[in-house]
């Protein structure tokens, strides 16, 4: 599953430098996530890094863009270059 950036978003920077597949962006408003580029950073890390260091607490999962960890994994290969480990 891809992560969203809601509304709550203030605007800090600090999600965009931590994303190692350049999946965030600055919107119109907001950052945006791009979700074919987002694979919770599957492949990189155990946990979503824009997740840890978002201040507000405002990236949850996309319902909108549902996706077992099998997919991810096949994102992030596509995405790298890299195989599975």
């Amino acid at each position: 599953m891809s992560l969203i950036i809601t509304d709550e978003c203030i605007n800090c920077d600090v999600c965009e430098p931590e994303c190692p597949n350049e999946a965030i962006s600055q919107g119109e408003e907001i950052y945006v996530i791009d979700p074919a580029k987002c694979t919770e950073c599957v492949g990189h890390y155990d946990e979503p890094q824009c997740v840890q260091v978002c201040p507000v607490d405002c990236i949850p999962k996309d319902p909108d863009h549902v996706e077992s960890e099998d997919v991810l994994w096949v994102k992030y290969e596509k995405l790298t270059g890299n195989a599975r480990p």
